[in-house]
């Protein structure tokens, strides 16, 4: 094979692949040709051409996510890395291992007014978990810095040798810290030209440090929180988002039969179980007025895990109504969502429970089954509710829901798509992602289609329209398998807001806020080879989906058309019915 002839360039491919790193997403540049190059005729990696850089760095995360392990993506010199930023944020409150190598111009020709350079150092400082600035190859100077700074030989080597230790030790840390901390690196490396030269023979053999040993947390931490549960008669436990199959079964079945204990899971948390609270807002909302209810409710311990909670409700109401002890647990960090947290666990949730439920003992208590037989009547009046509303937003993810092959992946869009997915009972044979570290609209088509590509199973992604079309280069992309499938909820517009409290119907409303649109995805689909398909009431989406996730020559887009102006009516009066004698 070939290796490029500077001496970086060559280090950083040899780190990646000694690292585990064999998927590497590339956007084209010159700059970045030395990297380019390598790693494209690697023959341990994957490399695959991405134009738009958001595009490409939130495929890279969809990928990330499947996988469990870091990817990378590579970009040239310039504005190009500033477009990394949003999936980097996404990637940095998720906990995704991305791995951002931007290519930079030498230190001497940044701000003299050289074309395509920008300040790179430091650019994510407040979103990434490790940043490496590499220092330029002696050995690889261009000719106007040799003129005015000559070198005898054994100097140059000398330097060289400090250079390729700086930048095998800084490589080594940043590639180590994706692991270590599970989310984004970034590695600057500054090349001069020549960019394209190539040979038959590598002239570096980095050294590998090893990752850092986990520190274990105190057994008598997990001791004094052991007596204090086995003590509680209203344990709640909330579970925000999480990877599938991250606890263990036998774990969720000793949650799942205390009396004393009430499980929330949101639908990112991949905990689906019937003796657990899947659907919180529909709990929740009717009694954040009650204040009987909220004292019922309020809990004396409560254990989360997990991300970010999507349920606003619930997190409003623990505000006001703290339980005296807040515990969490992840391997990563915590966020004090709660503002009340007592203790953090920063390890693997089984082997807490390993460890904390050998030292607990059961309690008898009503609190779970109070609960229980509100859920029981809330899921009466959710299925007589949905018998007798029209064709709207609520109608088609009902219909859509309940199609769902048990064999599937599912991303869910932001804002009103994973809002309306909490309100349904979700397989619990299906893994579920949704981008919730930031709850942005923008590259949630380009992670599902990142997912797709490395997934053994069909992936689907439920979106909305605006979330959509603002991601619509996520479909310039040659690697989309044919079982990709895309629902497209189109309310002409940004939904959501009109659920807000706010004055509606107004040219001001319309324009800047929920942004009245008539784009379809029909030509969208047409250009870029998928089948399209649409529904605009429940009849014609109950037929289409009957073949939908069939195998298909292209993938497939299904475009479910919703009325703009009455979505927001029926989700409104959906809550109010659950309060209704």
């Amino acid at each position: 094979m070939k290796y490029s002839k500077i001496p970086l360039a060559q280090t950083l491919v040899a780190l990646c692949i000694a690292k585990g790193i064999n998927h590497v997403v590339i956007s084209p540049g010159s700059r970045n040709a030395p990297l380019t190059l390598s790693f494209s005729q690697h023959p341990n990696i994957h490399a695959y051409s991405i134009v738009d850089e958001r595009c490409a760095a939130f495929f890279a995360l969809g990928m990330s996510q499947q996988l469990g392990k870091p990817v990378a993506v590579i970009c040239t010199s310039g504005s190009a890395m500033l477009n990394y930023y949003p999936a980097i944020a996404e990637a940095f409150y998720s906990n995704v291992p991305v791995v951002v190598i931007s290519a930079d111009r030498p230190a001497y020709l940044i701000d003299v007014g050289d074309g395509q350079t920008i300040r790179q150092k430091y650019v994510f400082k407040n979103h990434i978990n490790y940043e490496a600035n590499l220092k330029q190859d002696i050995t690889h100077k261009s000719t106007i810095l040799q003129e005015t700074h000559q070198l005898s030989k054994e100097m140059e080597r000398e330097l060289q040798a400090k250079v390729q230790a700086y930048n095998e030790q800084e490589i080594n840390l940043a590639l180590n810290a994706a692991v270590e901390t599970n989310g984004p690196v970034h590695i600057n490396a500054p090349f001069d030209e020549p960019l394209y030269m190539m040979q038959d023979t590598k002239d570096v053999s980095p050294v590998l440090i090893p990752l850092k040993e986990k520190v274990a947390v105190a057994a008598s931490k997990i001791t004094t929180v052991a007596h204090i549960w086995s003590q509680a008669k209203r344990k709640l436990v909330l579970v925000g988002t999480l990877p599938p199959n991250t606890i263990l079964k036998k774990y969720l079945e000793i949650l799942a039969e205390d009396p004393s204990v009430m499980v929330l899971t949101e639908t990112t948390s991949n905990l689906r179980d019937e003796r657990f609270f899947n659907a919180i807002d529909q709990l929740i909302l009717p009694i954040e007025k009650n204040e009987e209810l909220l004292d019922e409710f309020q809990p004396e311990v409560m254990l989360t895990l997990g991300g970010m909670i999507v349920s606003k409700k619930i997190k409003a109401i623990l505000r006001k109504r703290q339980p005296k002890h807040h515990w969490h647990i992840h391997e990563n960090r915590v966020f004090d969502t709660f503002f009340c947290l007592e203790h953090f666990f920063k390890m693997n949730p089984n082997d807490f429970f390993e460890s904390f439920f050998a030292q607990t003992t059961p309690i008898e208590s009503s609190y779970k089954n109070f609960w229980h037989q509100i859920k029981i009547t809330r899921e009466a009046k959710h299925e007589i509710y949905l018998q007798q509303i029209a064709f709207t937003d609520l109608k088609a993810f009902e219909a859509i829901i309940h199609s769902l092959p048990t064999s599937l992946i599912l991303h869910l869009g932001n804002s009103s798509t994973v809002r309306y997915a909490q309100l349904f009972p979700i397989d619990s044979n299906i893994e579920l992602y949704c981008n919730r570290g930031t709850s942005g609209i923008d590259g949630s088509t380009s992670t599902a289609i990142g997912t797709s590509v490395v997934a053994k199973k069909q992936t689907l992604l439920i979106t909305g329209d605006l979330s959509f079309f603002y991601d619509s280069n996520a479909l310039w992309n040659n690697y989309i398998p044919k079982n990709f499938r895309i629902i497209l909820v189109n309310n002409s517009g940004g939904g959501i807001f009109r659920i807000l409290p706010g004055n509606k119907n107004t040219e001001n409303f319309n324009t800047y806020f929920e942004t009245i649109h008539s784009h379809t995805a029909k030509q969208l689909a047409e250009m870029y080879h998928f089948e399209y398909l649409t529904a605009c009431n429940e009849d014609s989406l109950q037929t289409v989906l009957q073949t939908f996730y069939d195998e298909s020559a292209q993938p497939k887009i299904l475009e479910v058309f919703t009325p703009r102006i009455d979505n927001d009516i029926t989700l409104i009066d959906y809550f109010k019915f659950f309060n209704e004698k």
